[in-house]
């Protein structure tokens, strides 16, 4: 079965210049993998016609599929629409089915009065040799040119506009009009150890490998997924194939799984306390809410989740969650002994059944040689039993927050399950 190949360019001179972060050409690559399209080249270039032109004859030479995003909006610099009029050799006509959608997003759902600007009209404007894709979340519609024998696809670069019209109308044509192999992925998420621990430890495992299964490491904060993937001709047949090498890897890395498929840390505690009828707070110092965030960034997390007290300053971990004096005077906020009376106050206060709590120094400033930058106390507990941990990190403030944050999640859940033993109950 011949491999399908197509290329992805994202258009505008904000890309360039780091202005905005190019989440689109992610989104898309994930959705064609699925599908078992290949992503053979992914590029940004700037508001520039020669670029744009350029990249187009050079991607349509390597890739069956083109897709663009951006450029596509009423001002001046977005030049797209009119350099792709050119490229396929049309000339660019009123669609009224475009400008009536238009005029019903002004008048009904952005509430707008008086007539419309000339250049929202021209928005309805597209070149005659394209297939019109309609947009339901926005005023542009996307476009669908076929030459050479190459499909390409022109979309908004709105990220909620594009991922609509990819879903809804690329992805669905893309499916019906290419005979595309089976891609089989199976995902594992493991805490606690780093990628080149997690490789040393399998590596006679991965050198066994069939040739059509392929592994790929995907280090983070704290964890590292490792993702399989088959292609072939069968979806079963590959599912089939992978079980003795899954079953394998599985007994491997049994001490630091978190789960076998690809959601966050977030999610895991998520079902954990939802699965047993239990409830969680935070108290958190050095990391300003972020897990607090986390958590609750998963719907469904006001069923275990009762809130956090976010105690940056000393006078609030001691008037609110109880922390003495004296402790913060001898041992200082970062402390094991602040955190272990920051996790009896939460729980206390927000009556809840388990508990984290941080204090730490993130940087750049605030270390001492006794305390340097990324020093972190972490504390995760019940009513019966709390259980800390010293880290030392040594990135920059935002990455020791996250790291923090991550490791704390995954000592709460490793504290859970050994409460559920029944030793422990």
């Amino acid at each position: 079965m011949q491999l399908i190949n197509a290329s992805i360019i994202t258009i505008g001179d904000e890309l360039l210049i780091g202005q905005t972060i190019d989440t689109n050409s992610a989104f898309i690559s994930q959705e064609l993998n699925k599908i078992g399209i290949w992503v053979h080249h992914r590029l940004a270039v700037g508001d520039d016609w020669d670029e744009i032109w350029n990249a187009l004859d050079e991607e349509s030479r390597n890739s069956e599929i083109i897709i663009l995003t951006g450029g596509l909006g009423p001002t001046a610099d977005d030049i797209t629409k009119p350099l792709l009029c050119k490229y396929f050799g049309g000339q660019l006509v009123l669609n009224e089915k475009v400008l009536e959608h238009i005029k019903y997003l002004f008048e009904k759902v952005y509430l707008r009065s008086g007539p419309l600007l000339e250049s929202n009209k021209k928005q309805a404007e597209v070149p005659d040799t394209c297939t019109v894709i309609p947009n339901l979340r926005g005023t542009a519609p996307g476009m669908h040119f076929q030459k050479g024998g190459k499909s390409f696809f022109s979309l908004p670069g709105v990220p909620a506009e594009m991922k609509g019209l990819m879903t809804e109308e690329v992805l669905p044509w893309l499916k019906n009009h290419f005979e595309l192999p089976a891609i089989v992925h199976k995902t594992f998420f493991t805490a606690g150890q780093g990628e080149s621990f997690i490789a040393d430890k399998i590596k006679d495992w991965e050198a066994s490998l069939s040739p059509n299964i392929r592994l790929a490491y995907l280090p983070a904060y704290g964890m590292v997924k490792l993702r399989l993937t088959a292609k072939g001709e069968n979806a079963t047949d590959l599912e089939n194939q992978m079980i003795p090498y899954v079953e394998k890897l599985k007994d491997l890395i049994k001490d630091y799984l978190v789960a076998e498929e690809d959601v966050p840390m977030e999610v895991v505690i998520g079902r954990i306390l939802k699965s047993i009828n239990k409830t969680l707070a935070t108290a958190e110092s050095c990391t300003g809410g972020y897990i607090a965030h986390l958590i609750t960034s998963v719907s469904g997390s006001s069923q275990y989740y009762k809130g956090s007290i976010v105690s940056y300053a000393n006078e609030v971990k001691e008037t609110v969650l109880g922390v003495k004096r004296e402790t913060l005077k001898t041992s200082g906020a970062v402390s094991e002994e602040t955190v272990l009376q920051m996790i009896s106050g939460v729980i206390v206060k927000l009556n809840v059944d388990y508990a984290i709590a941080t204090s730490g120094i993130m940087g750049p400033d605030g270390g001492s040689k006794e305390k340097p930058v990324g020093t972190v106390w972490v504390a995760v507990g019940n009513k019966k039993k709390t259980v800390t941990k010293q880290f030392h990190f040594r990135f920059d403030r935002e990455r020791n927050i996250q790291q923090t944050s991550m490791y704390a999640l995954n000592m709460l859940r490793k504290f859970i399950l050994a409460d559920l033993q029944p030793n422990n109950l």
